[in-house]
């Protein structure tokens, strides 16, 4: 079976996977609970499909999410990390919702993770990994993706960081 290829990485394809319910399996050997879904805050969808491609709508750490402000100012790159991190609980649910399961995921194309950057901050990648790191431990070496990680002057309700993506999906 051939391997797909990915900035010189190589991702197994979800064939090899260990069983057809692999990433729900993941979620709960790691204890992870998804949040609930929501309605959109405006005029947009969640998600939209194209072909076997899923885009997701931007998405932070969810308006109960303490940590407000600017990366480099008001937080640090580990509270950075962490409201990535919650972003991408938030948009596993969305998936879930959209797809039926996560089983369904082929694999994560496409990332980009904005964050609310002071003046001078440049460690976007590191507080984007809480996001990224997240996506390979549910779907291991299909979760790895092309991505940008980039400053902002500002987010929604001055959150710390906002992610949006692409899946490709089965």
């Amino acid at each position: 079976m051939p391997l797909d290829c990915v900035c010189n990485q190589t991702i197994e394809p979800p064939a090899r996977r260990s069983g057809g319910a692999w990433a729900e399996a993941r979620l709960k050997s790691l204890n992870i609970t998804l949040p609930a879904d929501a309605a959109p805050a405006a005029n947009f969808v969640n998600s939209a499909q194209s072909g076997k491609l899923l885009f997701l709508s931007g998405n932070t750490a969810g308006p109960a999410w303490v940590g407000k402000g600017k990366l480099g100012k008001d937080l640090t790159v580990e509270q950075g990390r962490e409201a990535a991190r919650q972003a991408g609980l938030i948009m596993l649910t969305k998936i879930r919702t959209a797809l039926g399961s996560l089983d369904r995921v082929k694999r994560v194309v496409k990332v980009l993770g904005m964050v609310n950057s002071a003046e001078g901050f440049g460690d976007q990648p590191l507080v984007v990994n809480g996001f990224s790191d997240l996506m390979v431990e549910v779907f291991g070496e299909a979760g790895r993706h092309a991505r940008s990680a980039v400053g902002m002057a500002g987010l929604p309700a001055n959150s710390p960081v906002e992610v949006e993506m692409i899946v490709e999906f089965e």
